[in-house]
């Protein structure tokens, strides 16, 4: 069964997403490493994402006036292909929506199997630079 919780250990959470995104960074020559990310959520709205009570992935949120950000959505590899990022997605829209959010917003990487994801869960390309489409789903 998938739960989650208020992360409760950032350094982790951190881990998994440098595990998840380490060859990205290296295909855009982006010089990141896991204390760099972990400075980066810190002051975010952290999830982890559990099975069966075991840590398996991170979601993370920052909300302003536009509306939800989904700034990451990782699984681990050994569980991704699942449907586990979907309902991830789901539990966000969840989220947003508690806080009145009307929109939720992303970015993925062009070269990121995420992006089909995304798409299959109704979000729209609203633009896109060399490296990323930059998303959103209108939350009704």
């Amino acid at each position: 069964m998938i739960s989650y919780r208020a992360t409760d250990d950032l350094l982790k959470s951190a881990e998994i997403t440098y595990d998840n995104m380490r060859s990205y960074y290296a295909h855009h020559s982006v010089d990141w490493e896991q204390a760099k990310i972990l400075e980066q959520i810190q002051d975010l709205d952290n999830w982890d994402i559990l099975l069966n009570g075991e840590l398996i992935g991170v979601l993370r949120l920052s909300f302003d006036s536009d509306g939800c950000y989904l700034r990451d959505l990782q699984i681990s590899a050994s569980f991704q292909n699942r449907g586990i990022g979907a309902q991830a997605l789901h539990e966000s829209v969840r989220l947003a929506r508690n806080l009145a959010a009307t929109k939720l917003s992303l970015k993925v990487f062009k070269i990121s199997p995420a992006y089909h994801l995304y798409k299959r869960q109704r979000f729209s390309v609203v633009s896109e630079d060399e490296k990323f489409y930059y998303m959103e789903l209108k939350i009704t």
